[in-house]
């Protein structure tokens, strides 16, 4: 269905979460505890939830004793390698208490590309979510090469949200809302709103950064959420620190109203 508004993420059918590595890797990493309980709350009143998570780099960076994100691409697969493990691990561990068991799903930009890779993605994703399972969605680091990588889990988020049909996508980042301009600048002001085609060519959003454990910015986030919107999905772009009260539906963050009319699906071959 399509939401009117954010009010009825809190009685979607399918909801699609993303969490970025800053919010629950390194010295956050004790974040992931409060951002399963909202994700366990949503799942305990039936709403069928996917996470997408980022942190396999970061989370595995400590043990390969970087101090900093490889810059190299063999390294920074090695570092997924270990940090997925434990990132699940970590995750899986949260969940026990809710009795809630989560689901390894690894995607790359390829397999969003070949029909029959696609078709299956949509097809295990829907058996998960039908067993109660909760299905724990990033990039196959391990495989993905800089040709075919996303670029950023927002895209990925958006793209399986499209995927599996979901109401809603949730954009979980540092700061509550969006902005006219970066928070830190004089006059920035929150945006609370964005009507499905409405411009955005005023608005100054900061470029997609690296910092020492990911990647993404403001940029990315509009532009994940105006894919997503596109395929009849509304987004709420908010902190990661709201994320239950964001999956109750409360007037936090910035609502991208869906495609009240969408079309064909979007073609993968654009997220390179």
């Amino acid at each position: 269905m399509s939401l009117a508004d954010r009010t009825g993420i809190a009685t979607a059918r399918r909801v699609v979460v993303k969490v970025g590595s800053s919010s629950i890797s390194g010295e956050n990493a004790h974040r992931i505890q409060p951002l399963v309980e909202a994700l366990a709350a949503a799942h305990g009143r039936g709403v069928e939830i996917v996470l997408v998570s980022s942190g396999a780099i970061a989370t595995g960076m400590p043990f390969l004793k970087l101090d900093e994100r490889p810059n190299d691409l063999a390294t920074q697969q090695a570092a997924a390698a270990v940090g997925q493990n434990v990132l699940i691990y970590r995750y899986q561990a949260a969940l026990r208490e809710f009795q809630i068991v989560a689901g390894q799903v690894l995607l790359t930009a390829g397999d969003l590309e070949n029909p029959t890779h696609r078709s299956n993605a949509r097809r295990a994703m829907d058996r998960l979510l039908g067993l109660r399972i909760l299905p724990i969605v990033n990039e196959n680091d391990t495989v993905a090469t800089h040709e075919i990588r996303f670029g950023d889990n927002d895209r990925l988020a958006a793209l399986v949200a499209q995927l599996i049909g979901a109401d809603a996508l949730v954009l979980l980042s540092d700061i509550e809302s969006l902005y006219t301009c970066p928070p830190d600048q004089p006059g920035a002001r929150p945006i609370r709103e964005v009507a499905y085609g409405e411009s955005l060519d005023d608005f100054e959003f900061g470029s997609t950064v690296v910092n020492s454990v990911g990647t993404g910015g403001a940029a990315t986030k509009v532009s994940a959420a105006r894919l997503a919107a596109s395929a009849g999905v509304g987004v709420l772009v908010t902190s990661a620190d709201r994320v239950a009260e964001a999956l109750e539906g409360a007037d936090i963050g910035t609502w991208f109203a869906a495609n009240p009319a969408p079309t064909a699906a979007i073609p993968v071959a654009s997220v390179n």
